[in-house]
C-alpha cells in the first residue's frame, strides 16, 4: 500500500511541472532584490510560546510582516538605521533601533500586559483594530488569552460556541456543537487540530466541544478567501493549533466545574532544548446518575498532549496528539461509544534568513460502537486517514511573501460491521464494503504588496482524488441507480442488472481540480479599506446523514463512480473601518457562494447500514448570500461587539437523468442551514481589580423543517402527508446569558492564582424548540404537536486555578 501510495503521488507531482516552473519564475525575481533581511522567533518571556500573528514593522515605513504558525517571521528592507516595533495583542509592545547593514537575527520576548488566567478571547486580527492593509478577508481568529470567559451551558468554555457569536456562523440547534459556515452544511467545515483532521467535533451529542480550551493556543476560522494551503471542504476552515507547553517553568492550570474538571501541566524538557504539554478533561455526569438511582450513564473524556526538541538553532521537531471518548448507555438497552483519535510529527526547517518550511506526517481517526441489545445488534465503523505534507515559506522583501507545498492523503473508509451481541439474537453478520481513496493536491499562494494602498493575495491550488478498489460495485441500467415510478410518482432503487469488481489498488473514478484563488485590499486612507475575495473550493467526501448536524451515527463516503466532488465558488466583498482614536472598528461584507453536485434525499432514503448509498440520493446544486455586519468597542472598561448577519441558503435538486420532477418540483428549497435573521450581542465589563461582568444575547430566525399538511386512512391508520421539504420553520431562537468572575485578592508571593466564575444559561428560561413532533394524542385520538426543548435556565459555578 504504501509503494502504490508513493507512486500516486510520483506520478501526481510529474504531471504539474507548469505549478513548480511558475515557483522557479517567482523565486528567481525575489532572489533578485538587495537588501538584508532581519528574521527571529517571537515568544512568550513567561512560558517561552511562540505567538502566532505577532506583528514586526519598521517604525515610520509601510515594510512589515507577521509571525508564521510557529512564531518565525522575516522581514527584509534596505540599509538603514530603524526602530523595529513588536506587538501583540494583550502584550506589551517593543520597540529596538538597529541598524540594518547586513542580514540578522534578532529574536523577542514579549511580556503580557496583564497577568489573569488564560481565556477565550475573540479577535478578528492580530490587534484589536481591524488590518486594514491585509487582503486576507472573512477570517475570525480566537487566542486563549486575557479578557473574558463567554458564558456557556454548564459553564464549560466552549471554542465552537465562541465562533457561533460572530457573523456568518450559526449553530445546528439547542445544544449542537456543530456549527454552520455561510449557509454551508456541518461536513462542509474543514476541522483541524495541530493540522490533524477532526471528524466529530462534540461530546455528548453535540453539548460540548472537543476542544479544551486549557491545551489551545490559537483558532482561525476562514468563511471565504480561504489560502490555498487549505482544500478539500466547500465552505470554511477551522485551524486550530495547541500550545507547544511551558519551556521556562513547570506550570498547571485547571478548572472544577459543574459538569467535569480538567487538569493540564506543562514543563521544559531535554535540558531546556524542549517542553511538553499534557492536558486532562473528564466528566463525571454518570455519578451524579448514579447517586440518583439511575442506571443510564453519560460521560467523556479528552486527552491532549504536546512536545517538541530543538535540534539545532535551524531544525526543531515536534510531536502532538489528541484521544476523545464518549461513552452512553440508556439502562443498557442501548450503548454507544465514540471518539477521535489523531497524532502529527512535524520538523520545522529554517534554510536561511527568508526560506522556513515545515514538513508533517499525520494520523486520523473517528470510529463508534453501536449496541442495541433489544434487536440483539452490534454495529463498528470508522475512517481513518494517514496524511503526509510538505509546506514551504519564503519572504522574499517587504513585497513579496510566498507559500507553496505538496500533500497526500490516503484514506479508508469501514462503513460498518454488523454482527449479533449474542449466538441467539438471530441476527446474521454483515460486513458493508470498505471503500479506500487518495487524495493529493498542490498549490502555490502569494502575498504580493502591488503598491502603497494595493495589496493582492493570489494563489492556486491542484487537488487530484482517486477513489480506489477492493470492491465489488453494482451496475444499473443506464448507470442509473435512482429511477422515478411514473404511476405512484416516487422514487425508487434501481434493481442491479449486474456487478463489477474492482481489485485492490485498480481505480474505480478519479478527478482533479484546479482551484484558483483570489484576494485584494485596497486602502482608501488612514482608516479605512475596500476588500474582495474569490476561492473555488472542491470537496471529495460526503457526509451520509439525514440530520441537520452531526451524530455519532454519521458515515462519511468518498466521491466515486455514482457521486461527484462537490465544488464551490465564493464571492466577497467587504467595507473596513476604524474610528474613535481605533476605539471602535466596524466590519462589512457581502457574499455569493454556489455549491455544484450537492446531494439530497428521496422521500423514504434509508441511510442506516446501507451498501448502495448511490440508490438513496440525487444531486443538485445549492446557493447562499448574505450581508455580515460587525461592531466592535475595543477599548475602555466595557468592550465587546455587535455581530448581525442577514442571508439566504437555498437548494435545487431536479430529477435529472432519474427523471420525475425532483425535490419540491425541481424548484429551489431552503436548506436546513437557511436563518433568515442571526444577530448576537457579546460584551465585557470590568468593575475593578475583582469583580468582572459578561454577556451575550443571541437571536435566530427558526431553522427550516417539513410538516405534515394533512393526512388519509388507510385499513384503519392515519397516515400522513408532508408539505414541500423545508417550507416550514421551528419558531424563533432567543437566548441570554451572564456570568461574573470573582477573583480573590492575591498574594503576591504566592505561586498559587484562582478566580470563580459564576454563569447562567438562559437566563430568562426561553424553552427553545429542538424538535417538533406530530401525532395523535392516544386518549383523546385528537391530532397535537409535541415541543421538545433540551435546555431552560441552567446556573452554574466554575473555579479555574493556575500555578
Amino acid at each position: 500500500m504504501i509503494e502504490r501510495f508513493s507512486n500516486s503521488i510520483v506520478n501526481f507531482l510529474r504531471k504539474k511541472r507548469l505549478l513548480f516552473f511558475l515557483f522557479s519564475c517567482f523565486t528567481l525575481l525575489a532572489f533578485g532584490q538587495k537588501n538584508h533581511t532581519i528574521r527571529g522567533v517571537i515568544t512568550n518571556v513567561y512560558d517561552g510560546e511562540t505567538l502566532l500573528g505577532a506583528t514586526v514593522s519598521l517604525k515610520g515605513t509601510k515594510i512589515g510582516t507577521i509571525t508564521n504558525e510557529y512564531g518565525f517571521y522575516s522581514l527584509t528592507a534596505p540599509a538603514g538605521k530603524y526602530t523595529l516595533v513588536v506587538s501583540y495583542l494583550g502584550f506589551t509592545t517593543i520597540e529596538k533601533s538597529i541598524e540594518l547593514k547586513e542580514n540578522q537575527k534578532i529574536n523577542f520576548e514579549l511580556k503580557e500586559s496583564a497577568s489573569q488566567l488564560d481565556e477565550i478571547v475573540i479577535s478578528t486580527e492580530e490587534s484589536k483594530k481591524v488590518n486594514l492593509r491585509s487582503p486576507q478577508m472573512s477570517v475570525s481568529k480566537l487566542t486563549t488569552k486575557t479578557i473574558k470567559q463567554i458564558p456557556a451551558v454548564l459553564g464549560e468554555v466552549d471554542v465552537i460556541k465562541s465562533i457561533q457569536l460572530l457573523p456568518g456562523v450559526t449553530n445546528a440547534g439547542e445544544g449542537a456543537s456543530g456549527f454552520n459556515v455561510r449557509g454551508g452544511a456541518e461536513d462542509q467545515n474543514l476541522i483541524l487540530l495541530d493540522e490533524a483532521v477532526i471528524y466529530n467535533s462534540s461530546h455528548l451529542f453535540g453539548f460540548f466541544s472537543v476542544f479544551n480550551s486549557d491545551a489551545i493556543k490559537d483558532v482561525k476560522l476562514y468563511k471565504g478567501g480561504i489560502p490555498a494551503q487549505f482544500g478539500g471542504r466547500a465552505s470554511s476552515v477551522l485551524d486550530i493549533r495547541q500550545k507547544d507547553g511551558n519551556s521556562k517553568n513547570f506550570s498547571m492550570t485547571g478548572g472544577i466545574g459543574a459538569i467535569s474538571s480538567r487538569l493540564t501541566l506543562e514543563g521544559p524538557t531535554f535540558k531546556d532544548k524542549g517542553s511538553f504539554l499534557l492536558s486532562g478533561r473528564a466528566s463525571y455526569a454518570h455519578l451524579f446518575l448514579k447517586l440518583a438511582d439511575n442506571n443510564n450513564s453519560a460521560g467523556f473524556y479528552d486527552l491532549n498532549l504536546k512536545t517538541n526538541y530543538q535540534i539545532d538553532k535551524n531544525n526543531r521537531l515536534y510531536l502532538s496528539g489528541y484521544l476523545g471518548r464518549d461513552n452512553f448507555d440508556l439502562s443498557g438497552s442501548f450503548t454507544n461509544t465514540y471518539g477521535n483519535i489523531s497524532g502529527n510529527l512535524r520538523w520545522n526547517h529554517i534554510f536561511n534568513d527568508k526560506l522556513f518550511s515545515n514538513l508533517s506526517l499525520i494520523y486520523s481517526k473517528y470510529d463508534y460502537n453501536l449496541e442495541l441489545a433489544l434487536n440483539g445488534l452490534d454495529w463498528k465503523s470508522d475512517i481513518k486517514n494517514y496524511n503526509i505534507k510538505y509546506d514551504v515559506s519564503y519572504f522574499a522583501n517587504d513585497k513579496l511573501k510566498m507559500n507553496f507545498g505538496v500533500s497526500g492523503i490516503h484514506y479508508k473508509f469501514n462503513p460498518g460491521l454488523l454482527q449479533p451481541l449474542t449466538p441467539t439474537s438471530g441476527i446474521n453478520r454483515e460486513k458493508l464494503d470498505d471503500k479506500y481513496a487518495l487524495e493529493a493536491g498542490l498549490y502555490t499562494s502569494i502575498e504580493h504588496k502591488i503598491s502603497d494602498k494595493l495589496t493582492a493575495l493570489y494563489g492556486l491550488r491542484y487537488s487530484y482524488f482517486n477513489r480506489m478498489g477492493n470492491q465489488t460495485l453494482n451496475d444499473y441500467q443506464n448507470n442509473l441507480p435512482v429511477t422515478y415510478n411514473q404511476q405512484l410518482g416516487i422514487y425508487e432503487r434501481a434493481t442491479p442488472i449486474g456487478q463489477t469488481s474492482y481489485s485492490k489498488g485498480e481505480s474505480i473514478a478519479s478527478f482533479g481540480n484546479f482551484e484558483p484563488r483570489m484576494a485584494l485590499s485596497y486602502q482608501l486612507n488612514d482608516k479605512s479599506s475596500l476588500k474582495a475575495s474569490y476561492n473555488r473550493m472542491a470537496q471529495y467526501l460526503h457526509l451520509i446523514s439525514n440530520t441537520t448536524s452531526a451524530t455519532p451515527l454519521d458515515v462519511w463516503a468518498p466521491s466515486g463512480k455514482f457521486i461527484k466532488p462537490q465544488l464551490a465558488d465564493q464571492y466577497a466583498v467587504g467595507y473596513f473601518r476604524n474610528f474613535g482614536d481605533d476605539m471602535y472598528s466596524i466590519e462589512t461584507e457581502v457574499y455569493y457562494k454556489t455549491i455544484q453536485n450537492r446531494i439530497d434525499y428521496i422521500d423514504g432514503a434509508d441511510l442506516i447500514a446501507q451498501n448502495t448509498i448511490e440508490t438513496e440520493i440525487l444531486t443538485g446544486e445549492s446557493r447562499s448570500y448574505g450581508l455580515e455586519f460587525l461592531l466592535r468597542k475595543n477599548k475602555g472598561n466595557f468592550t465587546g461587539w455587535l455581530a448581525y448577519t442577514l442571508s439566504k441558503a437555498q437548494q435545487r435538486t431536479p430529477g435529472g437523468a432519474s427523471g420525475g420532477p425532483g425535490i419540491n418540483n425541481g424548484n429551489w428549497y431552503n436548506t436546513p442551514f437557511d436563518r433568515t435573521h442571526d444577530i448576537s450581542f457579546t460584551g465585557s465589563y470590568k468593575l475593578n481589580e475583582k469583580w468582572s461582568f459578561g454577556t451575550n444575547f443571541a437571536f435566530q430566525t427558526g431553522r427550516p423543517v417539513t410538516y405534515p399538511n394533512g393526512q388519509f386512512q388507510y385499513n384503519g391508520l392515519s397516515i400522513p402527508t408532508y408539505a414541500e421539504r423545508n417550507a416550514s420553520r421551528l419558531p424563533a431562537y432567543h437566548r441570554l446569558d451572564i456570568s461574573a468572575t470573582l477573583t480573590p485578592r492575591r498574594n503576591k508571593n504566592r505561586k498559587w492564582k484562582g478566580e470563580w466564575v459564576f454563569s447562567i444559561y438562559n437566563l430568562y428560561n426561553r424553552r427553545n424548540a429542538a424538535s417538533i413532533s406530530f401525532g395523535q394524542n392516544e386518549d383523546t385520538a385528537v391530532n397535537e404537536a409535541t415541543r421538545t426543548s433540551i435546555f431552560g435556565i441552567i446556573p452554574s459555578v466554575t473555579y479555574n486555578f493556575k500555578f
